[in-house]
């Protein structure tokens, strides 16, 4: 699909879709700020905003302003708890309600998610006559929302440029960027080219298969 430098471009990001995607396929973590340079394009971006999950510790703290001071702008909502033990936080509807209100002021719109939920928002985006974009890890993206979508990036396809951080070992041993001479097995510096690191909340943390958080 031919990119124009004219077209203006709304970068939507399901976090926890990326952040457990990205643990569960390569036990590492993910460039943010590479995924939205590219997701723009050389294009006009007009926003960005990542789908961000606080906690009551607020431990998500640095990452949400390192996002913030690259020109992302962050959505939080708070995880719930209930008296069962059971957490949970979706920011589907949300997401998918704002990328609707801004359809005026954008011609494209990339959702950085695999999750198929997003379907009915693409049909949408496209029956306005934009173009609806995806970027995802394709293993965890949900094929029908290929059928659908504009153009995809695969993100497992470049995996210096999207993930960062230390690889963690089936062992429990992660490899830090001191194990390689201040490199992790990327070759890149532990923090990436301007990546950030986004640290999972408590709980039940092996449910990274979902497209959404849900503790």
């Amino acid at each position: 699909m031919i990119k124009h430098k004219d077209q203006r471009v709304g970068v939507f990001i399901d976090t926890q879709n990326m952040y457990y995607s990205a643990r569960y396929l390569f036990q590492r973590k993910v460039n943010f700020k590479n995924i939205v340079d590219d997701a723009v394009a050389g294009r006009q971006l007009i926003r960005a905003l990542a789908y961000v999950v606080s906690t009551k510790d607020a431990s998500e703290k640095p990452f949400f302003e390192a996002l913030q001071k690259s020109g992302i702008e962050t959505r939080e909502k708070e995880l719930m708890e209930y008296a069962s033990g059971h957490k949970k936080a979706d920011w589907d509807v949300g997401l998918a309600i704002d990328a609707v209100q801004m359809l005026d002021v954008l011609d494209v719109v990339v959702i950085v998610s695999g999750d198929g939920d997003f379907i009915p928002l693409v049909e949408h985006i496209q029956s306005r006559g934009r173009i609806a974009e995806v970027m995802a890890f394709g293993e965890t993206t949900s094929s029908t929302l290929l059928t659908f979508v504009d153009d995809f990036t695969d993100l497992s396809q470049n995996k210096r440029r999207y993930l960062i951080g230390p690889v963690v070992h089936p062992s429990g041993h992660a490899k830090t960027a001191s194990d390689k001479g201040g490199q992790d097995d990327t070759g890149e510096n532990e923090q990436g080219e301007g990546g950030f690191i986004m640290e999972a909340p408590t709980g039940d943390q092996e449910e990274s298969r979902t497209r959404r958080l849900e503790f």
